[in-house]
């Protein structure tokens, strides 16, 4: 009788056993969590695809190196002038995407934003419902359309016109000279991380060609 253990000792006991093990699993929480998050920088990648019948896709880490950063910035503006430029006939994407939440908003400097609010076809979407449907497509001419003008600043060759139901206009050439605003240390608000995670800022967009802004030009016969 000695050795008998009681019921509410045994119940303590086995209580300070789940109790001691939730203690050591929260902690091993604590620990994972804390290395993961807040992230302290970006980690950028390239994905890459093979057009053929069984896809390819291959993820490969982007190390910080001078070569690879101008690869980057290259693709940024790529990505910027269609957001800035490209047209589709849909309203509603076009008014999110150009609107003070969407990504010309979060690609450009205040003063470029600004700017860029002032042009025809900006107006005539986010103020008006067109009653006609039309596209106008960006495209930048061919890999050697970048030219690097100083540091973080490009000068870019492209092309752009507009389609209606009825036909096109005429294709018309543009250069393009964009400044970036880089931060090596960027703090990026968190629902802009995963569309900007450098934090980058087009903070001067200039038309070298004195043909006008595509969005006031290029959709003219």
């Amino acid at each position: 009788m000695q050795n008998r253990i009681e019921p509410p000792v045994l119940l303590s006991r086995l209580l300070l056993f789940v109790f001691a093990g939730t203690v050591v699993a929260l902690f091993v929480l604590a620990m994972t969590i804390e290395k993961m998050f807040p992230l302290d920088r970006p980690e950028i990648f390239f994905l890459t695809s093979r057009a053929e019948q069984n896809a390819l896709i291959q993820i490969a880490e982007m190390p910080p190196t001078d070569a690879n950063t101008d690869i980057y910035l290259r693709a940024f503006i790529t990505e910027y002038l269609r957001a800035r430029n490209d047209v589709v006939a849909n309203t509603a994407y076009m008014r999110q995407k150009w609107g003070s939440d969407g990504l010309v908003a979060m690609w450009s400097s205040g003063a470029v934003y600004k700017e860029f609010k002032k042009t025809d076809l900006y107006n005539a979407i986010m103020n008006d419902i067109p009653d006609f449907e039309f596209e106008c497509p960006m495209t930048v001419q061919s890999a050697g359309s970048f030219r690097k003008f100083k540091e973080n600043e490009y000068t870019v060759s492209v092309s752009y016109y507009c389609k209606y139901s009825d036909g096109q206009t005429d294709k018309k050439n543009y250069t393009i000279r964009i400044g970036l605003d880089v931060n090596k240390n960027p703090t990026v608000p968190w629902q802009e991380k995963l569309d900007n995670p450098l934090g980058i800022k087009v903070s001067q967009y200039v038309i070298e060609s004195n043909n006008g802004d595509p969005l006031d030009t290029g959709y003219r016969s």
